[in-house]
């Protein structure tokens, strides 16, 4: 993580816009508000998230943690709902100013030029390589890569979560980012009274857990586990709402052993699942840092995972990695055969997981807002692509 110089120690006003939200109950991004806000908040700063409002008589709460919560609507519509609160969001902060503005995802950047006009100071959170998701097709991805040159434009600082992302920001427009990681919850170990209302046993089940969209590759997973002797079945944990060509697909590959449990919210019982887990497969490719993977090595489960550069940056020594499904049996097959060696992989993936410290992700969060707040404006770049190559940016 870089270092940050801090003038002030004085009380700050945040703003987090750009997500739906806490309680965190969806993602990444919506985690990584929970807990880098309620650290905030508890060292005295006044911190605002914008949430996304919920559909029906659900409550919405003013505060949680500490936060202030602002409820805003959102067009119900995949390619809209992000971009129309974060809208409404950017609106209301220009009449609520604040001392920095976190916006995350690089998909918000048309708003950014509203923020400067505020002269409201504000770093963006880029996300991964978003434009890569065949979900988007041609339009969205072109739409992605220009807001990519919109948030370098725009934005005072940008932040990135993993070394990768942050090497593309530098290769493809020269601009510098902070690097800030997500934290791993350490889970502890010994609570499995969660399984057998799922009709499980702890070690003895291999667990998938991710959205349904091609650049997961859950369908490579099941597809692999299907074609091994495995004794033990495959749990996947996930679906995704606008994507039901590609979950019949996934449900095709699979044979009687894999379970498909949908979405588990309620934590307690997915910590377990984790925790409890033979191996933990990961297959997500173009996100950055990704919690689900950090949440598995917090949890002190081996993981085997999709050999891309992203992965092997968390996991260093603690994974193995697999190719394409013809690689998967032979892991399934390892896995199962060895378990010293199993059991060895869980203590290294919980040592990795030491890395990743909430309280320094809160450390380093609140130095960037100091600095926005002191140095004020500071354009980071133009925005124009040092490399104009149309094709993915190599992950392997």
């Amino acid at each position: 993580m870089s270092p940050l110089n801090v003038r002030s120690t004085d009380p700050l006003s945040v703003a987090l816009l750009g997500t739906r939200g806490v309680p965190a109950r969806y993602g990444g991004f919506e985690t990584a508000i929970e807990e880098v806000g309620r650290r905030l908040s508890d060292r005295g700063h006044q911190v605002v998230v914008y949430c996304r409002q919920p559909d029906g008589g659900s409550d919405r709460p003013s505060e949680y943690l500490g936060m202030k919560l602002v409820h805003l609507p959102a067009m119900r519509r995949r390619t809209l709902e992000t971009l129309s609160h974060t809208g409404l969001s950017a609106a209301h902060l220009l009449a609520h100013k604040t001392d920095a503005a976190l916006v995350f995802n690089a998909a918000n950047a048309p708003w950014l030029p509203l923020l400067r006009v505020a002269r409201i100071p504000v770093a963006t959170h880029v996300d991964g390589l978003e434009w890569q998701r065949a979900k988007w097709g041609p339009v969205g991805s072109r739409y992605y890569r220009a807001c990519e040159a919109m948030a370098v434009r725009w934005s005072d600082a940008l932040i990135a979560d993993a070394e990768g992302i942050a090497d593309y920001y530098s290769e493809e427009f020269g601009a510098p980012t902070s690097l800030i990681t997500y934290g791993a919850p350490l889970l502890e170990p010994g609570h499995s009274h969660r399984l057998p209302e799922l009709g499980l046993q702890s070690g003895a089940y291999h667990l998938v857990v991710a959205r349904f969209e091609p650049e997961n590759h859950v369908d490579v997973i099941v597809d692999g586990y299907s074609r091994s002797s495995s004794r033990l079945p495959l749990v996947v944990v996930g679906s995704a709402p606008y994507s039901d060509e590609y979950t019949r697909k996934v449900r095709s590959l699979a044979d009687g052993r894999v379970r498909f449990l949908g979405g588990v919210w309620d934590q307690e019982q997915l910590d377990q699942l984790y925790a409890n887990a033979a191996v933990y497969w990961h297959g997500h490719s173009v996100g950055g840092t990704n919690p689900s993977l950090l949440r598995a090595l917090g949890a002190g489960t081996a993981v085997n995972a999709l050999d891309v550069g992203f992965n092997r940056e968390v996991l260093r020594g603690a994974g193995e990695y697999f190719k394409e499904a013809n690689d998967i049996p032979a892991l399934v097959q390892a896995a199962e055969d060895d378990r010293p060696a199993l059991a060895a992989r869980a203590a290294q993936s919980r040592t990795e997981a030491l890395r990743y410290d909430w309280d320094i992700v809160a450390d380093d969060y609140e130095k960037l807002c100091y600095e926005l707040r002191d140095r004020g404006h500071r354009r980071i770049g133009g925005g124009r692509r040092i490399s104009r190559s149309a094709e993915p940016i190599p992950t392997r």
